[in-house]
């Protein structure tokens, strides 16, 4: 008997959670580059009724994308895609940055794009990160929505020399992630499917908590506290927001983003996060 699937990349917190919330009656097959995280994410699920199989993925390779999506096909028609993977600027390098949260997600939209099932509908997290970064020109922009996937890395605002440190590269990631959803969009929406991205602030997770660790950890610390919220998010809350866009209430929505960080970026530029006081 053939199932509806979704796919789920990123063995953390915030997938889990959404997968916990729309993947019922579904195959889920969970990916994640360490196949040990994905198989604890498994458990869990399958010990809670759901019908989920851990699989190795890589997100920075094609080939490793297609082959989730060929495992994904042996047990029906893919009809949700949950991307949660990624790495944070504590975790990586510039160059893995870029590799894996921008051109690797750039690659699984248009991969899943050209499956998608008739009224799939997608979503990405991205991240509060993209909408604190200076404003790009309207060309810079474009490029970030409609390079060619393999051409995405040789962009002159990409290379190593114009981004400052990994921070930068990770607002650069989530600023791609934005556009290219934008763009993706309307390929999805030719087949009838939806694509939509959502950009968390601090949510409590594992990869938060490396942040909170790392040497940027009193500047997000400080970030929560003096939010208007005044407390780090939950991944139960982000998966609020994906339940919206992933449900028949959301049939409108496509090709947007939406923040949810609690007021954070909104203190950052007009209260008491803002950067000159």
């Amino acid at each position: 008997m053939t199932k509806n699937v979704m796919l789920l990349t990123g063995a953390g917190q915030i997938g889990m959670a959404i997968a916990r919330r729309m993947g019922y009656g579904m195959k889920i097959i969970v990916g994640d580059k360490k196949k040990e995280n994905a198989d604890a994410i498994t458990k869990i699920l399958n010990e809670a009724g759901f019908d989920a199989e851990a699989i190795e993925m890589d997100l920075s390779s094609r080939d490793s994308i297609l082959h989730m999506i060929s495992v994904a096909k042996t047990y029906g028609d893919i009809t949700m895609l949950v991307n949660a993977a990624g790495v944070s600027p504590s975790q990586a390098p510039i160059e893995a940055i870029l590799k894996v949260d921008l051109y690797g997600t750039a690659v699984l939209l248009e991969e899943v794009g050209k499956v998608i099932a008739p009224h799939g509908v997608g979503v990405t997290i991205s991240s509060q990160s993209g909408h604190r970064m200076k404003q790009l020109t309207p060309e810079e922009d474009e490029q970030l929505a409609c390079t060619p996937t393999e051409e995405l890395l040789d962009l002159p605002l990409l290379q190593p020399a114009n981004i400052k440190d990994t921070l930068h590269a990770y607002q650069l990631a989530k600023r791609c992630n934005e556009k290219r959803v934008m763009s993706e969009s309307v390929k999805w929406g030719a087949k009838g499917a939806r694509i939509n991205s959502i950009s968390p602030g601090i949510i409590v997770t594992p990869l938060a908590i490396d942040e909170f660790n790392g040497p940027r950890g009193d500047f997000y610390k400080n970030m929560f506290a003096k939010c208007s919220a005044g407390r780090p998010g939950t991944a139960d809350e982000v998966a609020n927001v994906a339940e919206l866009l992933m449900s028949d209430k959301g049939a409108f929505i496509t090709g947007s983003d939406f923040l949810i960080d609690g007021g954070a970026t909104a203190s950052y530029f007009y209260g008491p996060l803002k950067p000159e006081q």
